[in-house]
């Protein structure tokens, strides 16, 4: 049996956090090991643990009092880099998203989003792969339609490159995908993993987000 999925839990809300533990309670692969309200003492924490207590997954808030969640994944990363961080919050701002993209988050959650998305995005992250709320997809489009250029020969990806890429686009999970088109999960690791390489990024969001600067995807995706 494989070793449960070790979960930090960094959210100022008390009530918010009760709830998210009330349901992983329920889930025997996902464990809650931390809880922080603040993103100094998650830090703090991180910076003291042993490497073999770190996290497998942070789910970050945004705004949190003192540091914010964006700020502070630098300094997660500093200290915890093999822990993937899920940033998981209420805002769906332009800003946000990029940077917390570009900062290299695993995974951007809206708090709107159902338990079982989270769930499995929590499951799709800590196998590799990444998680995007299926509204910021439509929702970087919509921000990015006016910054199209002509992709560059180098970026472009192949038809089934091209096939696994607008199923992330249109938030589908690593296993919704091989079901979809009908491919084990290790072909469907491949193409992403060409994806991320041809695209030069580290994740799904800046895959997409990169594919619509370029003009990967057209205007009418």
């Amino acid at each position: 049996m494989n070793a449960p999925i070790k979960l930090m839990l960094v959210e100022d809300s008390a009530d918010f956090r009760k709830g998210i533990a009330y349901v992983l309670s329920e889930k025997p692969d996902i464990v809650i090991t931390n809880e922080f309200g603040t993103a100094e003492i998650a830090i703090r924490t991180l910076e003291e643990m042993a490497k073999e207590d770190l996290p497998d997954i942070i789910l970050l808030d945004l705004n949190l009092p003192g540091i914010t969640g964006l700020d502070a994944i630098p300094e997660i990363n500093k200290h915890a880099p093999e822990s993937k961080i899920i940033i998981l919050t209420q805002s769906d701002k332009e800003a946000d998203v990029i940077r917390g993209i570009n900062l290299g988050a695993a995974g951007y959650m809206l708090k709107k989003s159902s338990m079982s998305s989270l769930i499995e995005g929590i499951k799709t992250v800590h196998s590799g792969g990444a998680t995007l709320d299926p509204s910021l997809a439509k929702f970087i489009l919509s921000q990015l339609t006016g910054k199209l250029a002509e992709a560059p020969q180098e970026l472009k990806l192949s038809n089934r490159e091209m096939d696994v890429l607008t199923l992330i686009a249109d938030g589908l999970a690593r296993k919704q995908i091989a079901d979809q088109l009908d491919l084990s999960l290790h072909t469907v690791d491949e193409y992403i993993h060409n994806i991320y390489t041809k695209l030069d990024v580290a994740n799904a969001p800046a895959a997409v987000s990169k594919a619509y600067k370029t003009g990967i995807f057209s205007k009418d995706k």
